[in-house]
C-alpha cells in the first residue's frame, strides 16, 4: 500500500455502474459521499458510464464519463465495459484510494489497485442472494452463486463495505475477514416537514381531504416490486378512498400504468423528479410513503420520507425493518399486507407519526456517513470549514472516528 502523510489530502476515485442522470438512490448516496470528502480536504473523482467522454468539476469533486453501452431491458443503464480504457483513466489519475460500487462487471478492478498499491473499497450497494432471486434464480442456487461471488469480491479488495446489518449478513455467512460497516445517511436539511399550510396546499393537488394519499418514490424496475404499492392501493380502497402517486421511471412504467387502469386505480405517474424541492414536497406531503423492494440494504427513499415527516411501510424481507424503528411498519409482501399495515399507521395520532418520522431520520446525517466511509479508507480529515454545502453536507471540524468492523 501507498503510505501518506497523517492528514494529507488524497485522490479517492470512485467508480460506479448503474448511475443515470434519471436513477435515484445510488446517484443520490454518491453525490453526498463525494461533497463530504471534498469538504473534508481531499479530491474526489467519480468515474461513470455515459453516452460520451466528459468531464466536469461539481460540488462533488470531478465527474468523468467514459462512454459504455446500454443494459438491455435496464431502462437506460449503462456499463463501464471497455478494461483498458478505465485502467488507463486510472493510471492517468493516479488515487490514492479506490472505491467501487459494482461487484461485478467492475471487480476486476481490486486487482489493478493491488498491482498499483492503492487501498481499494468495494462498497456493496445491494444483497447479491436477493437480487439474483428476484430476477427468478431458485433461493438456494441464488445463495450459493451469491456466497462465490462475494468471496471472490473480498479476495480482491482491502475492504468490503456493507451500509446495514443486513447487507453484511451475506459476507458474514461466509467469514469475511475484511468487513466493514457504515451507514448512508440522508439530507436532513433539503429534506425536512413542511409547514402546515405548505402541506395542506401540497396534498390538494393529489388528493381529497378523505382521501389517503400514498407515495412510492422508486426505480421502476422488477428488484423493487413497484407493483406492490398498486396492489396495496386496490386491497386499501375496500375499506377507504385511497390514490397513489408514483416518482420515478424504469422499465416496468408502462406496465404498471396498464395494471392501474384495468383496475381502476387512482394513480398519477410523475416520472423522474429531479428538482429535490420539488421531492420533498411530494413526500412531506403524503400520510405514507411505500418502500415494497424486498432486496433494499438502506433505502434512501424511505429514509427521505422519514426526514420529511413522512411514516413508511416497508417490505418486512429487506434491511428497512431494522432502520425506521416505530417510525413505520414492516409489512408481509402482498398486497393486503401492505394495505393492513397502511391501516395500522393511520391509527396512529398524526401528529405522533410524523413527529416519530422525522426523529428516526435524524439519526442518519450525511456527515456521520462520510465519517464511516473516510474511516474504511483509513482517512483522515484535513479541513476545518464552518459551513454547509449545497448538497447538505456540513464541512469541517470532525474528528476522524474509528474504524467499525462487523
Amino acid at each position: 500500500m501507498s503510505a501518506e502523510p497523517s492528514g494529507a489530502p488524497l485522490t479517492v476515485v470512485r467508480l460506479a455502474n448503474f448511475v443515470t442522470p434519471v436513477s435515484g438512490g445510488l446517484r443520490t448516496a454518491l453525490r453526498h459521499l463525494g461533497a463530504g470528502y471534498r469538504a473534508a480536504g481531499h479530491r474526489p473523482v467519480l468515474v461513470v458510464p455515459g453516452e460520451r467522454r466528459s468531464e466536469e468539476e461539481t460540488d462533488q469533486g470531478l465527474v468523468i464519463t467514459l462512454p459504455g453501452p446500454v443494459l438491455p431491458a435496464s431502462g437506460g443503464y449503462r456499463l463501464l465495459v471497455d478494461r483498458a480504457a478505465v485502467a488507463a483513466e486510472l493510471t492517468r489519475l493516479s488515487p490514492d484510494r479506490l472505491e467501487v460500487s459494482d461487484r461485478t462487471t467492475l471487480r476486476w478492478t481490486g486487482a489493478w489497485a493491488r498491482r498499483h498499491g492503492v487501498r481499494s473499497v468495494m462498497v456493496s450497494h445491494e444483497s447479491a442472494a436477493g437480487v439474483l432471486r428476484a430476477w427468478g434464480l431458485p433461493g438456494p442456487l441464488a445463495g450459493a452463486a451469491a456466497d462465490r461471488l462475494n468471496a471472490a469480491t473480498a479476495r480482491e479488495y482491502d475492504a468490503v463495505l456493507c451500509t446495514t446489518d443486513w447487507a453484511a449478513a451475506e459476507f458474514r455467512r461466509i467469514g469475511t475477514p475484511n468487513l466493514v460497516r457504515a451507514p448512508l445517511g440522508v439530507d436532513l436539511t433539503a429534506m425536512r416537514p413542511l409547514e402546515p399550510r405548505v402541506r395542506a396546499e401540497e396534498r390538494a393537488r393529489y388528493a381529497a381531504p378523505d382521501e389517503t394519499l400514498l407515495v412510492l418514490c422508486s426505480r421502476l424496475s422488477a428488484e423493487k416490486r413497484p407493483e406492490r404499492a398498486l396492489e396495496a392501493l386496490a386491497a386499501l380502497r375496500t375499506r377507504r378512498p385511497a390514490v397513489l402517486v408514483v416518482a420515478g421511471t424504469g422499465p416496468l412504467r408502462a406496465r404498471l400504468e396498464q395494471q392501474a387502469l384495468r383496475l381502476g386505480l387512482r394513480v398519477r405517474f410523475l416520472g423522474h423528479l429531479s428538482e429535490r424541492a420539488a421531492l420533498a414536497r411530494l413526500l412531506g406531503c403524503a400520510d405514507v410513503a411505500l418502500a415494497p423492494g424486498p432486496v433494499e440494504t438502506f433505502g434512501l427513499a424511505a429514509m427521505e420520507a422519514l426526514a420529511c415527516g413522512t411514516p413508511v411501510v416497508v417490505s418486512r424481507s429487506s434491511a428497512l425493518p431494522g432502520l425506521i424503528g416505530l417510525a413505520g411498519v414492516a409489512a408481509a409482501d402482498t398486497g393486503t399486507g401492505f394495505a393492513s399495515a397502511v391501516r395500522e399507521l393511520l391509527a396512529r395520532p398524526e401528529s405522533a407519526r410524523r413527529a416519530a418520522a422525522r426523529a428516526r431520520a435524524e439519526r442518519y446525517g450525511w456527515p456521520a456517513a462520510v465519517d464511516a466511509f473516510l474511516a474504511a479508507h483509513q482517512v483522515n480529515r484535513v479541513a476545518r470549514v464552518a459551513r454547509v454545502n449545497n448538497c447538505g453536507a456540513v464541512e469541517g471540524g470532525w474528528d476522524e472516528p474509528a474504524r467499525q468492523r462487523v
